[in-house]
């Protein structure tokens, strides 16, 4: 078979999953394969897109070896814990060992109710399955940690949401599907036993190297805190807001997971919210460290029984490590920008460099992805108007402060031609402007699939120019402050 099965998670205790078999759909029909991807799983795009496969992708067949399960895990969601959750609408039909010698999941998104449903209907949107290929392949090309899109299947179905919608099923890859949520679960119900037995799983899927003279669950925690850190400030790097940064949603693998009212900025506006539910604005783009800390605060305590049986030693070696927490972010948002602004090492006066650009972008509601790249093209030799020419004059802010900016950066730079090409692949042309993929979306819909490949071409290679796909990097217009995402549920 060209896709074989060696699960693991499925041997843990039974209460850590229920199985579960995907709920077949009426006509399914490919949409999409990730080519690269099925040949790093040890497929082919000829096998992957057989009859036989697209059932497999469709959940309409399931593949010998495979023991469909879906995972049980709790989460905090906009603060508020909610003991019981689970995969209500995906099915990890198991793991694969990839040709590059790693393990990954293999789950079907969209593929009917299980035992974890609480009403819902287990279905997604062929508009959410697209969505989450798109910006998890964008994702992926930006060098950003992240689960992965293998396959979009239409289902021939109807989805209700807002109203009646042509159904998918996305075939999702990941590292793996443990989330601080998961510990949450086993922890509110103490279970001491289990809260150790998931750490010592998760400490050997995702961090065996890291040294554990204090136990695997510190170990594992730190390994958390550390990557978590570094994940948001690539995301903050590009632009990017996830919009749900529920504990259900925060994985161990420390990938981005779950693509619902995710969005990129296009003006920035540092307290920019997209999610149509996050009507107090918790998981703004400019919160998104602080609740990285929150989210891995709760991992702590979680973790703490498995940590240390005395309660203070326990919160003690945790608060000593969540102590660390923000200048770790610092450091990884000082060397994501600093690879931005194309400096040569970064050194403390860079902090008021950037902050200085960052302050008059938000004035001038200057477009983030466009400013940077243009940045990198002054870097590369181009005029400065092709930094300049993007800025509108404000009240007492706009070009003629950009010009001062400018000049002091370059001074600051000099030459250093040694960190062009570092710069060039900090500061994408292209990313999955939130109008474009809501255009390829509505035309994929209706059976138009010519937007969405357009797109999927130009984001898949974000660092380079493709004149030929200029319209797509274009900033929208006055629609971007009403534009709104929704959670595929």
């Amino acid at each position: 078979m060209p896709l074989s099965f060696d699960d693991t998670y499925a041997r843990l205790p039974e209460h850590f999953f229920a199985p579960v078999e995907p709920t077949p759909v009426r006509e399914p029909s490919l949409f999409a394969l990730n080519e690269p991807l099925a040949t790093l799983l040890g497929g082919s795009a000829e096998e992957f897109s057989s009859a036989e496969f697209v059932s497999v992708w469709a959940g309409n067949r399931v593949l010998p070896g495979s023991l469909p399960i879906a995972l049980a895990y709790a989460g905090h969601q906009f603060g508020h814990f909610v003991p019981s959750l689970g995969d209500g609408r995906a099915i990890l039909l198991g793991e694969t060992i990839g040709r590059d010698g790693r393990r990954y999941d293999v789950q079907l998104k969209g593929s009917g109710r299980t035992p974890f449903s609480r009403g819902g209907d287990g279905r997604a949107t062929l508009a959410s399955v697209l969505r989450e290929y798109l910006v998890s392949e964008g994702m992926a090309a930006l060098g950003v940690p992240t689960t992965r899109s293998l396959a979009a299947v239409a289902t021939g179905d109807t989805v209700w949401r807002e109203r009646p919608r042509p159904g998918g099923v996305l075939t999702r890859i990941a590292s793996s599907h443990l989330r601080v949520g998961t510990f949450e679960y086993f922890a509110a119900r103490r279970d001491v036993a289990a809260v150790q037995r998931l750490a010592d799983y998760a400490y050997e899927r995702h961090c065996p190297e890291r040294p554990a003279p204090l136990g695997r669950a510190l170990a594992l925690f730190e390994h958390v805190l550390e990557g978590q850190a570094e994940l948001i400030a690539r995301w903050m790097s590009f632009g990017f807001i996830h919009g749900v940064m529920n504990t259900d949603n925060c994985s161990i693998a420390c990938e981005t997971i779950d693509y619902g009212p995710c969005a990129f900025l296009d003006s920035f506006e540092p307290g920019r919210v997209f999610s149509s539910i996050d009507e107090r604005g918790r998981y703004a783009f400019d919160q998104q460290p602080e609740i990285a800390l929150w989210n891995v605060t709760r991992l702590g305590i979680a973790l703490a029984s498995a940590i240390d049986e005395n309660p203070e030693r326990a919160t003690a070696l945790l608060r000593e490590r969540l102590a660390g927490f923000e200048s770790r972010f610092d450091r990884h948002f000082a060397v994501a920008f600093g690879r931005k602004l194309g400096l040569s090492g970064y050194e403390e006066s860079d902090d008021a460099l950037l902050r200085r650009l960052l302050g008059l972008m938000a004035r001038a509601r200057a477009d983030f992805t466009n400013t940077f790249r243009a940045l990198y093209d002054v870097a590369a030799g181009a005029a400065p108007e092709a930094f300049l020419s993007g800025w509108k004059e404000g009240a007492s802010e706009g070009a003629s402060e950009a010009a001062a900016w400018l000049e002091a950066w370059r001074a600051r730079r000099g030459e250093a031609p040694a960190e062009l090409e570092a710069m060039r692949t900090a500061n994408p042309a292209f990313v999955p402007r939130n109008h474009r993929v809501e255009e390829a979306l509505a035309a994929a819909e209706q059976g138009d699939r010519s937007a969405f490949d357009r797109l999927l071409s130009a984001i898949r290679r974000p660092f380079d120019d493709q004149p030929e796909l200029a319209d797509l990097r274009q900033a929208p217009g006055d629609e971007q402050w009403t534009y709104r995402t929704f959670c595929g549920t």
